[in-house]
């Protein structure tokens, strides 16, 4: 490049760094300053609801808007409960997702979201004979048996002589003896309305109706034109002030149905944030450390492209106000894994252009051209997955999809125009005559690696058989909640306890079946139950273990609803990334090259699967996330040995397409080692260092870096061999 070039490059840089550290800075809460990232609940503790508005019962007019409405009054409701920052949209037709940083006390978030708050005024019937024949089962024509809050039978009469849609305020007050009431008035038609009932039904009994629920039946002393009155119950102060909410924010035009709700405490959100940063921070040391001293001063000009990189993505996630959660922080942390792929790429074809004696004006130029189209591809069909996780997705695997997404751009970015343009710099500054580097393999192996291609086929059929056996064996126990529905709730004990001591505790409570699995080196246990069964777990875990006191840390709840559109999802994602890489390599190369990348992601999707089921691990949203990038991934490392395979096809060297195969696997070996090593640097941080929340989505990409190695070396180019007529020229 000119240096008149450099003249516009080199402020671009610092304007960019610039900008991205005023959106980026401070990234986290810090010495009194406001962090600009918001954090997922995940990582402040907090609840997730997924809740759907029931308009099964509801007339086509008044189906619309229903939502919509429902969203209004749920938002009166939660902001009149003091919640900070709550986030609460529509997804799909008839659903609403809510988010509550903070609240963690799940009966009262249900209630407050969830209750109708249908307030009906109706008489309650006095005749005992008429009441003895309905608590017989005879419930006389014109009246209908309730219950009171206090679980006393009541028999009314079914006319409504007026609801809550009258209602102009409700408070908390209190009664004589101090007792908690909730005060209501009403418009100037409800008070007129309410003076009538009260002057024609004076000395009976009005019950005073909530969801159902008869919450208080006092007689009628006397014609009340004030509009004013009071519900009367056996309240707790929060009871009441919940209440009053309620019925201030209105009754919600339908019933509403909780699909799926998670809890995470704020203790274990604070633990998160700090894991997911001690992961990153290990993870991000051992990378820089290894360029710095295996590409010296090429390394150092790496390390400054992936430090932007890092500042780029934290300010793009801060503009654009999006939530890092901690599926996002390991999406950073393997960003900058995947991200040290482009600027190895370079930096071994100008390894190849300065072997062959060319100047480093010459060798640079080359290899960055050479290296342009492979990076293009590789970023290109890993961006192909996290666009398909990100619209199929939902939650922190969302988050982590667009953190993904945003690094791939952003490496693009810095490993291609950032590190050109300082070497440029230094180029004309008279400061890189020659780039030392250290040598892995001081020379491209000999290999041939086609020869035992049939005996790599016959050992992952052989594992693939085994694993998917042990797979189906596994039944639903294979899947985790995110699939099957039902409670899942991670417990902290204060004392050591066993396994068998809680199972013989769950089997008191009908729920002995239930996956318990004890966090390494803690006193933290996580277990999985049926759907709403965490409550009676929990009430007989405390009545067992008096001396051993525990706390919530999280707690999930996925109905069967969910579970079953999760588990349609995931394979619709599976089946999605498969085709869209497989049309890409098509276009890019030409069938039989896409039939060999698209049999390779196959089988490192298998393999993945298997050895996770092995492992007696559990199919979850994170695993599956894993799985999808280990197909970016691993048709990264494929397209690098296809495009150099295409590129000795193309030249003129004497060969058979068996030796260019070979030749091709063996020029890149280096490159294929060195990235698989900085991969897999990052991932093992977070496997050791991230937590037990990402555990599994750690363990699925460590099983998956190796897969992704192996089968683009022993699966997509042999396949290439075998493929009929494979000694003709590939497309140009």
């Amino acid at each position: 490049m000119t240096n008149q070039s450099l003249k516009w490059r080199m402020p671009l840089i610092a304007a960019v760094v610039a900008i991205s550290f005023y959106y980026a800075y401070p990234p986290f809460d810090m010495g009194g300053q406001k962090g600009k990232l918001k954090l997922g609940l995940d990582l402040q503790g907090g609840m997730h609801l997924v809740l759907r508005v029931d308009t099964s019962k509801l007339t086509d007019k008044a189906k619309e808007g229903a939502v919509l409405r429902a969203i209004e009054i749920i938002r009166n409701r939660i902001d009149q409960f003091g919640v900070a920052e709550p986030s609460i949209q529509a997804e799909g037709a008839d659903r609403i997702i809510v988010q509550l940083p903070g609240v963690t006390d799940r009966e009262k978030a249900l209630e407050l979201v969830g209750k109708t708050a249908l307030l009906e005024f109706k008489i309650v019937s006095d005749d005992e004979d008429k009441l003895k024949e309905a608590l017989a089962g005879k419930v006389p024509a014109g009246y209908t048996l309730y219950k009171s809050k206090e679980d006393r039978d009541l028999l009314l009469k079914n006319e409504t002589l007026m609801t809550g849609q009258h209602l102009n305020d409700a408070n908390v007050g209190f009664a004589e003896y101090g007792q908690p009431d909730v005060e209501f008035s009403l418009d100037s038609e409800g008070g007129k309305t309410f003076s009538d009932i009260t002057g024609a039904h004076l000395h009976e009994r009005l019950a005073i109706v909530l969801d159902n629920v008869v919450q208080s039946a006092p007689v009628i002393q006397s014609q009340i034109p004030s509009g004013k009155g009071v519900i009367t119950g056996n309240f707790t102060p929060d009871d009441a002030r919940l209440l009053a909410i309620t019925l201030k924010a209105g009754a919600l035009p339908a019933p509403i149905v909780v699909e799926n709700d998670n809890t995470v405490d704020p203790s274990l959100g604070k633990d998160s944030v700090a894991q997911g940063i001690r992961a990153s921070l290990i993870g991000f040391a051992a990378v820089v450390a290894f360029m710095a001293v295996y590409y010296l001063v090429g390394g150092l000009v790496a390390n400054f492209a992936l430090l932007l990189n890092i500042l780029i993505l934290l300010a793009a996630l801060s503009y654009f106000h999006a939530t890092l959660t901690l599926p996002g922080i390991a999406g950073i942390v393997l960003t900058v894994g995947m991200a040290v792929d482009a600027n190895v790429l370079i930096f071994e074809r100008i390894r190849e252009e300065l072997a062959l004696k060319k100047p480093m004006v010459a060798a640079l130029s080359a290899g960055y051209h050479k290296a342009f189209a492979t990076i293009l591809d590789s970023n290109l069909t890993t961006l192909i997955t996290a666009v398909i996780l990100y619209f199929m997705g939902s939650g922190p695997v969302r988050g982590f999809a667009l953190t993904l997404s945003i690094g791939l751009c952003a490496s693009m970015f810095t490993a291609v125009f950032v590190t050109r343009a300082i070497f440029d710099l230094l180029l004309n500054k008279g400061s890189l005559n020659s780039m030392t580097m250290l040598h892995f393999l001081p020379k491209p192996p000999s290999i041939d690696y086609l020869k035992v291609r049939k005996i790599c086929y016959a050992l992952s059929i052989v594992v693939i058989v085994i694993g998917m056996a042990k797979f189906v064996m596994r039944g639903d126990k294979m899947y985790g909640v995110d699939f099957t529905g039902g409670s899942m709730q991670e417990l902290k004990f204060q004392k050591t306890i066993e396994v068998e001591a809680i199972r013989k505790s769950l089997a008191e409570v009908g729920q002995g079946t239930a996956v318990i699995q004890k966090v390494r080196d803690t006193n933290q246990v996580i277990i999985r139950s049926s759907l709403n069964s965490d409550k009676a777990i929990t009430e007989n875990l405390k009545k067992d273990f008096p001396d051993n006191a525990f706390e919530v840390l999280r707690a999930d709840h996925v109905g069967p609803i969910v579970g079953k559109e999760l588990k349609v999802k995931a394979l619709w994602a599976l089946i999605l990334s498969l085709v869209g890489i497989w049309l890409y390599v098509v276009w890019r190369f030409d069938f039989k090259f896409a039939f060999g990348a698209l049999l390779s992601l196959l089988h490192d999707a298998l393999i993945t699967l298997a050895l996770v089921a092995l492992a007696g691990r559990e199919l979850s949203i994170p695993v599956l996330a894993a799985v999808l990038t280990i197909l970016g991934y691993s048709i990264n490392d494929t397209i690098v040995i296809f495009d150099r395979i295409r590129e000795h096809r193309r030249s003129n060297v004497k060969e058979t397409f068996e030796q260019a195969i070979n030749s091709s696997i063996n020029q890149t070996m280096a490159r294929t080692i060195l990235t698989t090593l900085t991969v897999f640097m990052v991932v093992t941080a977070l496997y050791f260092f991230g937590g037990e929340v990402i555990n599994d989505f750690a363990f699925t990409m460590l099983v998956g870096v190796i897969t992704g190695t192996y089968s683009t070396v022993y699966i997509a180019s042999p396949v290439l061999m075998d493929w009929p007529g494979s000694n003709k020229k590939v497309k140009r």
